[in-house]
């Protein structure tokens, strides 16, 4: 049940808006753009073929995984099955008439913990037990699905507006807590005969028990460590391009291929369910066709039951509530530079409606999921970037084999970009304003200005996203072609799936400042320079230590709290509720705590850094020269690689190198003297001098390459 406080708010706030007005915004603006949802992935041709793979192997795994957790917490009852089924129907209702295309919907971690609960109620009370425990579940989903209408109607989606980071964070490390959790509780049970299973059945002896639990820790350990590697490829030194990004895009579910394989490599003397492997009917048993009936059976529940149901049903849309709005506001956040407006409203509207469904046929409902939303969003803007880059790039060399002037190299560039994206002069003007100064100083017959296609294009070029459904509708439809292939996928070994729900638990923590913070607690005070020379968040160097410790300690209370009530055995249904909590915490209580600068610094809504300059290195390759050619070699990185190093994992959120109080880095060059002055609020550099020369070395915080920049004439402070 919401808070009484957060009631009170909303209410206050949504007094002067009527019903449906939300979901009638929301339903004109992507009205109007519906068209060119379907028309924009034409320009891409194959290359949509890309990101639909990739968020597809990144959608369809967890879901397996869910599904076999799922089969094991409610004795069979649902499997992955029902888990595919549930995310290819949602997926492909949404792709069509959902209001926010980029949004991936999925079951989720908390659906699952969910639905163990539900289980354990309906299996401990006779009247229900397992026979009745999807009909009583049927009625849980619809009371849901009423609960979520009813908030849509009301425009109760303004809210999402009022959690702060500190509720993602928490959040985001509630989820990776429980995927750890599930992976060694999984692991352990492996060293275990199963529940029910005779123990004088050949697999399930001791000796070769033991041995099944061997190989699980073996195999576990060995999907996450090579998935973690393979998740950074695109780093590597060696490979080519193409080579480096196909193993970071679609490392990890090879390698669940791989040991997959590698789980076949035994000696005969085994026996056959030695690695244990997925158990689920097939979906044309009687076992998964029966769930389509589901709705015969909601009648036979006793009509206390049926208003029992409310209580779940009110965590539930809570639930959803939070987790498919954060989903939608990280999937189309405003560094993306989207074009397209919100449709929070209406999403709600349609998630109710889909739950409808999906209780009413017997399958857990899906909403949108983390971090597949936000991955989805970025594997697009990539597309998009390259399609414009690569056209930007060829009209700037044509201009310059027919030795135009760079202002009239620019007008080309900038044609090229308003034909991509039809906008007003301003819009265009300020986005292009970077690279516009960038090819102009050319125009100074200054070689260290000496205007490169290749490099200022892909350091200048505004991030760009190909807004459509495509993608989001073949990936839904791949998965439900993956129902049809279970026989397959009952090849691959639990422990395999145990190895990469801990590898999805920790790739979730980079980006997560509450986990960044409990780091910093480790690193001693004459070491902590060290994070000043890497990539980090502003509050490190403006908050002092003793307000970081004391939010850091008040976000790990917190969290043991919500965590602590997931172990309830039935009340653990009511873990969302300290979420919503969280909103009067941070508006009333937090203040009185901490300074609003330093407040503000530490609970900001987006990821927000120093800003970098343009990645400048001298070349590996380079023989000696002047310094004015080093400065124009460049390391080669791909839209990719640089999307890559620019966001956060788990929330999906571009790091801005920017501090939140506009500290920024200035550096300014006096047309005379040509000296560097350095106004940071905490330049890191160092200075080695001799007789001839002064040189500085600003280390960058981009890739920890090295910047050289060479002063001939005396340095200034």
């Amino acid at each position: 049940m919401f808070p009484a406080v957060i009631w009170v708010q909303w209410i206050e706030m949504e007094r002067h808006n009527k019903p449906f007005s939300g979901i009638n915004k929301d339903f004109d603006g992507r009205l109007q753009c519906y068209k060119q949802d379907w028309v924009g992935a034409l320009c891409s041709g194959a290359r949509i073929l890309a990101p639909t793979a990739y968020i597809f192997f990144a959608s369809a795994l967890p879901v397996i995984a869910f599904g076999e957790q799922l089969n094991r917490d409610t004795d069979g009852t649902l499997s992955s099955v029902e888990t595919l089924t549930s995310t290819a129907i949602c997926g492909i209702i949404h792709a069509i008439f959902g209001g926010q295309p980029l949004l991936i919907l999925g079951v989720a971690e908390p659906t699952v913990i969910m639905y163990n609960y539900l289980y354990g109620f309906a299996k401990g009370r006779p009247e229900l037990g397992k026979a009745l425990f999807l009909p009583w579940v049927g009625w849980v989903c619809f009371w849901t699905a009423i609960i979520l209408c009813v908030l849509a109607i009301l425009n109760a989606c303004t809210l999402i507006t009022r959690f702060t980071r500190v509720a993602g964070e928490l959040f985001g490390m509630l989820i990776s807590v429980l995927f750890m959790q599930q992976a060694v509780l999984g692991v352990i049970s492996e060293f275990r005969r199963p529940e029910g299973e005779n123990n004088t059945t050949r697999e399930y002896q001791f000796h070769w028990v033991y041995t099944n639990g061997l190989l699980a820790v073996i195999f576990s350990f060995g999907v996450l460590i090579t998935s973690m590697k393979s998740r950074g490829a695109r780093s590597w030194r060696y490979g080519t391009g193409w080579l480096r990004s196909f193993v970071a895009d679609y490392g990890v579910p090879l390698m669940v291929l791989v040991w997959t394989a590698l789980s076949y490599a035994k000696p005969s003397e085994l026996p056959s369910q030695v690695p244990r492997r997925l158990f689920c009917p097939l979906p044309w048993e009687a076992g998964s066709l029966s769930h389509w009936t589901v709705i015969l059976d909601m009648g036979k529940v006793p009509a206390i039951h049926v208003f029992t149901a409310i209580v779940p049903a009110m965590m539930i849309a809570a639930l959803y509530f939070f987790d498919h709005s954060v989903a939608a506001q990280m999937a189309q956040q405003k560094e993306f530079n989207l074009k397209n407006p919100s449709a929070y409203h209406y999403d709600i509207l349609l998630l109710g409606l889909m739950t409808l469904m999906c209780g009413l046929i017997g399958v857990p409902p899906s909403n949108g999921v983390l971090p597949q939303s936000p991955m989805h969003t970025r594997s697009l803007s990539v597309l998009k970037r390259q399609l414009m880059r690569n056209k930007m790039v060829k009209c700037a060399k044509e201009g310059i084999k027919l030795e135009a002037s760079n202002s009239e190299i620019f007008g080309r560039m900038h044609a090229v970009f308003v034909e991509m994206e039809p906008q007003s002069d301003s819009v265009v003007d300020k986005e292009l304003e970077n690279l516009k100064e960038a090819v102009m100083n050319g125009d100074d017959g200054d070689a260290t200005g000496k205007f490169d296609p290749e490099r200022h294009i892909e350091a200048y070029l505004p991030v760009r996203v190909n807004e459509q459904r495509v993608t989001n509708l073949l990936q839904s439809i791949l998965v439900g072609f993956a129902v049809f292939a279970i026989p397959a996928i009952r090849m691959i070994p639990t422990s395999v799936l145990w190895g990469y729900f801990a590898y999805m638990s920790i790739d979730s923590l980079p980006g997560n400042q509450f986990w960044e913070r409990l780091l910093l607690f480790f690193i001693p005070a004459g070491r902590r320079f060290k994070v000043l020379e890497s990539l980090h968040a502003s509050y490190v160097e403006s908050v002092p230590f003793k307000y970081i410790t004391m939010f850091t300690v008040f976000q790990v209370v917190y969290f043991l709290i919500c965590y602590g009530i997931t172990w309830i055995p039935t009340g653990g249904i009511l873990f969302p509720l300290p979420f919503f909590l969280l909103i009067p915490i941070r508006e009333h209580l937090l203040p009185k705590m901490f300074p609003p600068q330093h407040l503000q610094e530490l609970d900001a809504s987006e990821y927000e850094e120093y800003i970098g300059r343009p990645v400048q290195s001298m070349s590996l390759s380079r023989k000696d020269g002047s310094a004015e050619d080093g400065m124009e070699n460049d390391f080669k990185i791909d839209s990719a690689e640089l999307l890559d190093e620019m966001t956060t994992r788990f929330r999906g959120e571009l790091k801005l190198r920017a501090s939140f109080n506009d500290r920024l880095l200035h550096d300014e060059t006096s047309s005379g003297r040509g000296e560097l002055r350095l106004r940071s609020f905490n330049d890191r550099f160092h200075v080695n001098a001799d007789e001839n020369r002064a040189q500085l070395k600003l280390r960058s915080s981009f890739n920890d390459k090295l910047l050289q920049v060479h002063q001939h004439s005396r340095l200034i402070d």
